[in-house]
């Protein structure tokens, strides 16, 4: 029998980080010992008091059932109270806020929802893969909007051809930014949303590093710009705030009408999430937050190790103000290779792992990102390493 995949599904290209696991086996099975900086898999532990609910729950056979599609109550409350605390945003628990089986799950649903064959998604490139492929397996078509150095990585909105915005049905952002780590002020967000409003378009934003800021940076809600629960929605993870990653959980708050759609949808993918995890969760955010601090301070330190270290090999980083990540340049020396050669050098000659800025969409090329998922320690030694081919 031949099977053929759907046209959309060929349109995807490998998945960045299939592609560097393989690479990954090679180097190991040569006997080398690796330092993972490629994917962006927390490795500290989730707070203690979390996991202590989560066993608790459990326990009780209630959370054994089917949960609701439209989340636990308890949680959405937990959700919305935090909003207010944080940004002092209200949101209607009942209809403006949704969990998810993480905030990747959500969005690539939320393209499910609203993206008909041909329509158009904005979509800054480089970008987080299911940013753009979301768009590709919903059928629609991707508008690439470059970000770069030249322009703070902050997408030039007006650049946009009137033909495109003809077609479009949604701007999906994501700041503080995944791969750049770029930041925003509220300037930036209250532009977004008046270009928004004034094209007829779902705005969208990946909130998902809200919490893990640097050097005094808050970074602004979406939410809190005037007008934006017109035309708005903000997804957020509890995989980075408290390194919840393979608990996949996560939520998307706003427009009451957009979320209620995507809840729609979801009736019909899934069952929701398990309730003993959703009660976890809802101690994550009702619970203490010195958790949170100390999550933020370790990445803090261990981006001044590797920053610090590089720029002493003559590699002129940026140090980021927000995420888990560092943003490279490709070094002079090596700037006639693609991102993807370059990230193979290194796991071949040092057994340091990056992502290549490509994986991240073209927008990427002439990059590599490392993601700050390795101790002080193994971090200084992925730096003398790299100085050895540098």
């Amino acid at each position: 029998m031949a099977i053929q995949v759907a046209e959309r599904v060929k349109k995807i290209p490998p998945y960045l980080f299939s592609t560097i696991d393989e690479l990954k086996e090679k180097v190991k099975k040569r006997g080398n010992t690796l330092i993972d900086l490629g994917m962006g898999n927390p490795d500290l532990p989730t707070p203690s008091h979390i996991v202590e609910r989560l066993k608790e729950a459990a326990m009780d056979s209630s959370t054994h059932r089917y949960s609701s599609a439209r989340g636990d109550e308890e949680l959405r409350k937990a959700i919305a109270d935090w909003y207010e605390r944080r940004y002092g945003v209200y949101l209607d628990f009942q209809e403006e806020v949704l969990p998810l089986i993480g905030s990747k799950e959500g969005i690539a649903v939320t393209y499910l929802t609203f993206i008909n064959p041909g329509d158009v998604a904005i979509v800054p490139t480089p970008a987080y893969p299911v940013h753009f492929n979301g768009v590709l397996l919903a059928g629609g078509v991707v508008h690439h909007l470059p970000i770069n150095k030249e322009n703070n990585f902050l997408p030039d909105l007006f650049s946009v051809p009137r033909k495109v915005l003809k077609r479009a049905k949604i701007i999906f952002l994501c700041y503080p930014n995944n791969p750049t780590a770029a930041i925003v002020e509220r300037e930036f967000l209250e532009e977004a949303v008046s270009f928004a409003r004034r094209h007829n378009l779902i705005l969208a934003n990946d909130f998902s590093y809200s919490e893990i800021t640097f050097d005094g940076y808050r970074p602004p809600s979406l939410l809190q710009v005037k007008g934006s629960k017109e035309i708005g929605i903000e997804f957020h993870s509890f995989s980075k705030t408290y390194n919840m990653a393979g608990w996949r959980i996560g939520f998307v708050v706003g427009n009451k009408d957009l979320i209620n759609s995507i809840a729609r949808v979801k009736r019909y993918i899934d069952f929701g999430i398990f309730a003993a995890i959703q009660k976890a969760a809802t101690l994550a955010l009702k619970g203490p937050q010195d958790c949170v601090r100390q999550i933020r301070d370790t990445y803090r330190r261990r981006r001044d190790i590797l920053v610090e270290g590089l720029r002493s090999l003559g590699w002129e980083v940026e140090s980021p103000k927000a995420t888990m990540y560092v943003w490279a340049p490709l070094p002079p020396r090596y700037s006639a290779m693609s991102s993807l050669e370059f990230s193979k050098f290194l796991l071949e000659k040092t057994g340091v792992v990056v992502s290549p800025g490509t994986g991240f969409g073209k927008g990427g090329e002439g990059y590599v990102r490392f993601a700050l998922v390795e101790g002080e320690q193994r971090i200084s030694e992925a730096v003398r390493r790299i100085g050895k081919v540098l």
